[in-house]
């Protein structure tokens, strides 16, 4: 459980069908367990007075980053479709920030910055933007996959000094090799992240 102010903000991290539905096509094992508790986590925020921020991966049809394009991963999250949407259990605030990443055909993984999947360059998102006019100073961070996109956020909240909590009832992992996730809790750990 996490402390929330108007200082802090909730990194509400790829919720949708694509990942947290069993017939979505990357479908992550346990993220029907996550949603729960993220969702606990957004009201949580929401009556602190905590900013809310939810990012969704949003690709174009062909994109390096899929594997029938050469990429590693299996055509996921395209712009408009039903597997890019929020899960429908997901409590989406009317007032939220929504980010959405990958838009140009890039690896998205964090929800701080893209990286062209053939030249490795990477382009800041306007998120590091957003949580500075929030004055936000800590951050939160739930959502899939623990780790992908919920590591790589952390560890860009990390490098751009932002207090990091990590919570473990609402994230879920991959597991592409076994012990993935753990590996990534313990990446986060040591990159300074609170892991609760």
């Amino acid at each position: 459980m996490a402390g929330y102010d108007e200082r802090t903000a909730l990194l509400v991290v790829d919720v949708q069908n694509d990942f947290a539905d069993p017939n979505g096509s990357l479908f992550v094992h346990g993220a029907p367990e996550v949603l729960p508790p993220v969702n606990d986590e957004i009201e949580r925020a929401r009556d602190a007075g905590s900013l809310v921020v939810y990012s969704q991966d949003w690709h174009p049809e062909s994109t390096p980053h899929f594997e029938k394009d050469g990429g590693v991963w299996p055509a996921h999250c395209v712009a408009g479709t039903w597997g890019a949407a929020f899960h429908p259990m997901l409590e989406v605030l009317d007032d939220a920030e929504v980010l959405r990443k990958g838009t140009g055909g890039e690896d998205g993984y964090s929800v701080f910055t893209v990286r062209d999947p053939e030249t490795g360059e990477e382009h800041a998102t306007a998120l590091e933007r957003i949580l500075q006019d929030h004055s936000i100073e800590r951050v939160v961070v739930v959502g899939l996959a623990t780790d992908y996109c919920v590591k790589d956020t952390a560890l860009d909240a990390r490098r751009l000094g932002f207090p990091t909590t990590v919570l473990t009832s609402a994230v879920a992992a991959v597991d592409l090799r076994p012990g993935d996730g753990e590996r990534a809790i313990e990446a986060m750990r040591e990159a300074g992240a609170e892991i609760a």
